[in-house]
């Protein structure tokens, strides 16, 4: 028989942290918690793979799953004394998700669950107090009408408004037992005019309608936006945990609260959290009520600590505190209620922390000797790195305050002001800068806080749905700005008498909470301090060569300071478009003979040298890859009337005439046109004057700075050997050439652009002639698959959302189809040259699933993007901690 079920408390423990695969992240750590002597109140978790079953056998469950629950539940009532559905001493449970990683307010939730019109006596009964008891029923009845039967949350809040309204009272906890005795009564109406049917009264009903809703919400829209975007496979499922209520709300002596090991936004090694008395656990993250803080230290004036108001259960959580970072070795996500003064553990996670944080608790925690170097390394995410590279607000930039809330996620944002999540994603597609401004968020505006720069919320505390959402996604929020009203109907936010529509702008500042009217100034960051010391440790274990995709001078000294090993990709092409240029490149284009193109390219030979030495000179001996023109030609043929009628003017020829070269020149197909190598061959004089830049330039800066260049020609778009080798012979020729006109020497390479499938697969004969490889993985990609990277955004995500592709092989490299091609060039031209040096450019050089596949690969470089250059120095040790692979050539 499977085992389909595992209880834990009690002295009963079944699972471990080691078993978060089978019964999720929150299911194993229960048990761990459990196990280490924790408070944790009993209970049981449904594994991942009955969820997996249900989804492949038509929402159904095994067969022996019921029985296999009835046996866990009874295991709890024995631990605690009370028993499901007793009318007495009712037991009452909470049922939630647990997915293997943390999903946090994506899926669903139910507390109080076994409560009914009898029961409750019962609870009140036993409890002594019928306020609480009816508090209770009225919040099972929400949370079961919201989850299981999908009722909005706002007709149970509109019922609980005329009940304080028609008693004079502002706040819930004014409302006595039979106010929430009436709340009960009308949400049942309300649920059957609804649904068409009572509210179900039987607990058992009740479990399994829970347990079913759980499930459900593994694949409810929010839940499957969050997995795509966090690579979350859809077939790993999620557990259901069951677990005895204890009870925060019970009144003054108990509370509830959600707390870190440290500062989730700095990494700071302190306690932080936020808790409320006499609460449920919902009502913290759900920004009804303010919480208050942990510590003594964190209060502000007016707040009441936990610290002071409970220093007893305060002092044990201190102490629960240490013991969870020691056992775990990680900042850690607490959940913890406190009834009637004892204090239980109903969570720990590893914590969600902005990437600010990632890095100072684990260089922190190697340095407290928690893990070692390796470890840290392994702990930050690379991805998350592209948080710290980019600018802050500038300290003497002028600006206009607005209001100020809670600082919940570091780091400025800029953007016009949107008030919905479909708006703020339908304008991001369109390249807008937003700021996603709501009174609170929920699961449901998940796409609309990706998209967006920032994210503003009136209401909601540190750890409110918006606060964690945006730090584990990076962005700056700032949450809780109470001072700010936002009028949804009117398009508009408002704070102290100066009023902001939507499209104008603002910026927000996730480090101090403030938001200003209009932009403000921001500065470059600096890479000192933990980030240098990380980077350090990532550069003492890494392999893989890290170089950048530069071809101005900003670009490059940027990758310097980020730390690139030279240059791995410099596209020529970016070099023509300036306004000075592009007349001259228009004209070799539109040349008809070759006099004409050379009087043209004589006027841009100045303009590639001095582009070249910049570059030389910045990068100081190290090496430099300069791809030769590689334009498809309709990016720079004249389009206008006025561009044409210059170009006829600097070719004294008309009008009419050029339009016909024009519509000569013009190709159906310009990715797999006259393009690369082609046009090299086609007019060897454009490879000849660049060569010729190149040389010269490197000639000038060795002269210069004694420190002589390394120049990688690299040929792009090549199908043939022959390719290779009639345009290697034009740049050797060159350099034989400005060598001896010159009287100095420099050492230069010679290789490929390898982009093509056939490449791939004849590439030792390719190897015989270039002294390089570097996989163009962009142009290799669409020429294996036969799509346009242009184009296919269209449809790739369906593909991605479908399961007919993993990622956007855009994004992330194919390994099985575009790999495979890599791995065959690799291996046919190192048979030919075991030293023969191999690369990859564009971005995927800067991702890191596809950087582990360039170790396991055996390459010895990635070339990335500027800012992408801390991130590919990190994943590339990552690699190689990992394993890498067996055929790795040094």
């Amino acid at each position: 028989m499977s085992k389909w079920v595992y209880s834990f408390g009690a002295g009963h423990n079944e699972g471990k942290a080691e078993m978060r695969n089978l019964l999720g992240g929150k299911g194993a750590n229960l048990a761990e918690m459990a196990s280490i002597g924790l408070p944790v109140p009993p209970g049981f978790t449904i594994t991942t793979e009955v969820c997996t079953y249900y989804y492949d056998h038509g929402k159904q469950y095994p067969s022996e799953l019921r029985d296999q629950v009835g046996e866990a539940l009874a295991r709890v009532e024995a631990a605690v004394g009370t028993k499901f559905g007793d009318t007495h001493k009712p037991l009452l449970v909470s049922v939630r998700s647990g997915a293997r990683v943390s999903m946090p307010g994506m899926m669903d939730t139910v507390l109080n669950l076994g409560l009914n019109d009898r029961t409750v006596e019962g609870l009140a009964a036993a409890s002594g107090d019928a306020r609480f008891a009816w508090d209770s029923y009225r919040r099972f009845i929400q949370m079961f009408g919201g989850v299981v039967l999908g009722i909005d949350h706002h007709r149970f809040e509109e019922i609980i408004e005329h009940v304080k309204l028609d008693r004079g009272v502002i706040e819930d906890t004014e409302l006595t037992a039979q106010d929430w005795h009436r709340v009960v009564d009308g949400c049942k109406e309300m649920v059957a005019e609804v649904k068409g049917q009572p509210f179900p009264q039987h607990p058992q009903d009740q479990l399994w309608a829970a347990i079913g809703a759980v499930f459900g919400s593994w694949m409810n829209p929010r839940a499957n936006t969050y997995r795509r975007l966090h690579d979350i496979p859809a077939n790993w499922g999620t557990a259901v945990n069951v677990q005895a209520m204890v009870f925060g709300n019970m009144g003054e002596d108990c509370a509830t609260g959600v707390c870190f090991t440290r500062d989730p936004s700095t990494g700071e090694n302190i306690f932080y959290g936020e808790y409320l008395i006499n609460a449920q656990g919902e009502d913290v993250v759900a920004g009804i009520r303010t919480p208050q803080p942990m510590s003594k230290a964190r209060a502000k004036p007016g707040e009441r600590s936990m610290e002071e108001a409970m220093p007893g259960a305060y002092q044990e959580l201190v102490k629960v505190r240490e013991t969870l970072e020691r056992h775990y070795t990680d900042m850690q996500d607490i959940e913890f209620t406190v009834q009637q003064n004892k204090l239980y553990m109903l969570q720990t996670r590893n914590g969600k922390r902005t990437a600010a944080a990632s890095l100072k608790i684990a260089v922190d925690m190697a340095r407290e000797g928690l893990i070692d170097e390796k470890e840290a390394i392994k702990r930050v995410n690379p991805a998350a790195l592209d948080q710290l590279l980019h600018p802050t607000l500038d300290p003497k930039a002028p600006r206009k305050l607005l209001s100020k809330g809670l600082p919940a996620s570091p780091g400025a944002a800029c953007g016009t002001v949107v008030f919905s999540a479909d708006e703020a994603e339908a304008r991001a597609a369109k390249g807008e800068n937003v700021i996603l401004v709501r009174i609170e968020t929920s699961p449901e505006d998940i796409h609309g806080m990706h998209a967006a720069k920032g994210i503003l919320t009136t209401r909601g505390g540190m750890t409110s749905h918006a606060a964690v959402v945006a730090r584990g996604m990076g962005r700056p929020c700032v949450a809780g700005a109470g001072g700010v009203t936002v009028d949804y109907g009117a398009q508009a936010l408002a704070a102290g008498g100066q009023i902001v529509r939507a499209g104008e702008t603002i910026t927000l500042d996730g480090a101090t909470g403030e938001i200003f009217i209009g932009p403000v100034a921001m500065v470059e960051p600096q890479l000192s301090g933990d980030f240098a010391t990380l980077m350090e440790w990532a550069d003492k274990v890494r392999r893989l060569r890290v170089r950048t995709n530069a071809e101005t001078p900003l670009d490059a000294d940027t990758a310097r300071k980020f730390g690139a090993e030279g240059i791995g990709l410099c596209r020529t092409e970016h070099m023509f478009f300036d306004p000075a240029r592009i007349g001259a490149v228009r004209q070799m284009i539109m040349s008809e003979t070759e006099s004409g193109r050379r009087e043209a390219l004589s006027r841009l030979l100045p303009f590639q040298r001095q582009d070249f030495a910049e570059l030389f000179r910045i990068m100081a001996g190290l090496p430099v890859t300069i791809r030769l023109l590689d334009p498809p030609l309709h990016e720079f043929l004249p389009h206008s009337e006025a561009e044409i009628a210059e170009v006829a003017s600097s070719l004294g020829t008309d009008v009419v005439t050029m339009q016909r070269r024009a519509q000569e020149l013009s190709e159906a197909n310009p990715m797999l046109g006259h393009r690369g190598c082609r046009l090299g061959i086609s007019y060897p004089e454009i490879y000849e004057m660049q060569a010729r830049a190149i040389f010269e330039a490197a000639v000038q800066i060795a002269k210069e700075t004694g420190k002589a260049p390394v120049p990688e020609i690299m040929i792009p778009l090549v199908a043939t050997r022959r390719e290779l080798e009639i345009t290697k012979a034009q740049v050797d020729k060159v350099a034989q050439e400005v060598f001896a006109e010159s009287g100095h020497h420099v050492e230069y390479y010679v290789g490929t652009m390898i982009e093509l499938p056939r490449a791939c697969l004849t590439a030792d004969r390719i190897a015989e002639v270039g002294d390089f490889f570097s996989f163009g993985t962009n142009d290799l990609t669409q020429t294996t698959f036969g799509l346009s990277r242009d184009d296919a955004g269209k449809f790739l995500p369906l593909y991605v959302e479908k399961g007919i592709m993993p990622k956007d092989p855009f994004v992330s490299i194919d390994p099985d189809g575009v790999g495979a091609l890599v791995r065959i060039a690799k291996e046919k031209g190192r048979a030919v040259k075991p030293d023969l040096k191999l690369g990859i450019c564009g971005e995927h050089g800067g991702d890191p699933a596809s950087i582990q596949f360039c170790e396991e690969a055996g390459l010895d470089y990635v070339s990335c993007s500027p800012y992408r250059v801390p991130v590919a120095r990190l994943a590339a040790a990552q690699a190689a901690l990992s394993g890498g692979g067996t055929d790795r050539t040094a």
